[in-house]
């Protein structure tokens, strides 16, 4: 069982449910906007999450089919804001969808999705699933969405700040991009009528490899190569972006090589990218990068210890391997 092939197969589940959810949406400029960024691919790995975990707690897929789209949707609509935000132009190999229809026009769309995916959470109506269980699902989606926006904010305050702490950067990286996956994993286990002590692990496990997802972005910024990252090489450098390995090489750093780590930043050019590199070699800031993402992806897997073995329960190991194994 590859890990794309299990990808592939949630995925086309969820893309119908999420091809229902938007069918209704007018005018059609707002639809084809909506749509964009879905049609144009993705892993779909937080849906996944979601239907393996509430699997792995002994529930049926398609009870929790209407909340993993409902996890993707949150998921598109902060992509789409982002990119107006970060004034980014492509997203997934095609023009972002404000570069299409406008910023008026992008965020409308990102509203409707943010608003479709409540409403996919809450018409989930089964005989297997408690109503207790659904509210309890619709809180923990609604709470990632606000530490996105959260996250968010911090990212945007630490922006030319050299000076944020090792602690201060994992919450911001919490909040951005692994509460929304943690919230996948506890939602699908709260669907699947999982124990307290299930979707608490279920929870935790998200959360973990959410971390390590983002972490391993930023060792994959300097240790890739550039056509399997599609970008340039250390353009996390150039961008003056502050990643784990930024903060733990000024933390680390004589006041010499700070100031010249700092300077590299705030230039925002690629003449220096190999420089700066070599000075986060030399204060060991690559190696613990990797090292933090390692040991996170190794926690969560150990924490599916309280689930029986399954398909699904090897799924989600397989997942957790491949936040590591992946080249971008």
């Amino acid at each position: 069982m590859e890990v794309i092939d299990i990808l592939k197969r949630y995925s086309s589940i969820v893309d119908e449910e999420l091809d229902r959810v938007l069918a209704t949406v007018e005018p059609d400029k707002l639809q084809e906007s909506s749509e964009h960024l879905i049609k144009a691919g993705g892993k779909k790995l937080r849906p996944a999450l979601v239907m393996l975990s509430c699997e792995a707690v002994g529930g049926k897929r398609e009870d929790a089919v209407k909340t993993a789209a409902a996890v993707e949707l949150i998921h598109t609509f902060s992509l789409i804001h982002d990119d107006i935000m970060d004034k980014d132009e492509m997203r997934r190999g095609k023009p972002s969808v404000h570069m299409i229809w406008g910023e008026p026009m992008a965020i409308l769309a990102g509203d409707t999705l943010f608003s479709k995916a409540f409403e996919a959470v809450l018409e989930t109506g089964t005989d297997h699933v408690p109503s207790e269980n659904v509210i309890s699902a619709l809180k923990t989606v609604v709470g990632s969405c606000i530490d996105i926006c959260e996250g968010q904010a911090f990212d945007m305050c630490f922006e030319g700040n050299f000076d944020v702490s090792e602690e201060a950067y994992m919450k911001m990286i919490y909040k951005k991009t692994a509460a929304l996956i943690a919230a996948a994993t506890k939602s699908g286990a709260l669907i699947g009528a999982g124990s307290p002590e299930q979707v608490e692990a279920l929870a935790e496990y998200g959360k973990l490899i959410g971390l390590a997802f983002q972490i391993q972005d930023d060792y994959l910024d300097v240790v890739s190569e550039e056509e399997d990252l599609g970008k340039p090489v250390g353009s996390d450098i150039v961008e003056g972006k502050m990643t784990l390995m930024v903060v733990k090489a000024l933390a680390s750093a004589s006041s010499e090589d700070k100031e010249e780590i700092i300077s590299i930043l705030k230039t925002n050019s690629d003449t220096n990218v190999e420089r700066a590199i070599e000075l986060f070699e030399k204060y060991g800031s690559i190696k613990y990068t990797y090292d933090v993402a390692h040991d996170n992806v190794e926690r969560a897997k150990q924490l599916l210890d309280i689930v029986e073995d399954s398909p699904a329960k090897d799924a989600l190991v397989l997942l957790a391997d491949f936040v590591l194994e992946r080249t971008h």
